[in-house]
């Protein structure tokens, strides 16, 4: 699926095992909201609020999100599906220097299994044939901070919820020598 709209593919790794991009609609809007919702649980079991008041917060932060990316944003928007049934989402937004993740989220069934490792590396690589790097802010507490490191991110800002990080673009003079 990489056009003018959505920059990217999926690594052929996944795609023999029946993953897919496609562009988000507005049909996919009940999926993106339990998807973002789920993404919250950890931090939403530590407050001591009613089903309903963490229901109302969620819709309420996820609108919040989803307007901003839509209007103050140059973000492309896909869903990561496996055999047809959604299991993600990827959002993209192209920039001069980097390609930035503004999103991306699996299902909790989906975490875990190296989907979102095989996403990233795969952007790594799409942008570096643009001479392009990665960038993505994370919450602090986010656990995919250290799949981040591994992959070469590293901390160029912070605010007190958010750190920016960076993977930069290298080319084949830069990456590290293979030993012999």
């Amino acid at each position: 699926m990489a056009d003018a709209g959505f920059p990217f593919e999926l690594p052929a790794t996944l795609v023999v095992q029946g993953f897919s991009l496609r562009p988000e609609t507005d049909a996919d809007v009940p999926f993106a909201m339990r998807l973002y919702a789920s993404t919250r649980e950890g931090e939403l079991a530590q407050v001591d609020w009613s089903p309903e008041q963490k229901s109302l917060f969620l819709a309420q932060q996820f609108t919040a999100q989803r307007h901003h990316y839509k209007t103050q944003m140059d973000c492309r928007f896909a869903l990561i599906e496996q055999h047809g049934v959604p299991v993600g989402r990827l959002y993209l937004e192209p920039r001069q220097t980097q390609i930035s993740m503004v999103d991306i989220a699996l299902i909790p069934e989906a975490r875990g299994r190296g989907v979102g490792r095989a996403i990233i590396e795969a952007l790594i690589a799409t942008a570096a044939t643009s001479g392009r790097g990665v960038g993505i802010f994370v919450e602090r507490f986010n656990p995919a901070l250290r799949l981040y490191r591994r992959l070469g991110f590293t901390e160029i800002s912070e605010t007190e919820v958010y750190l920016e990080m960076e993977r930069k673009y290298q080319s084949a003079d830069d990456q590290p020598k293979q030993a012999s």
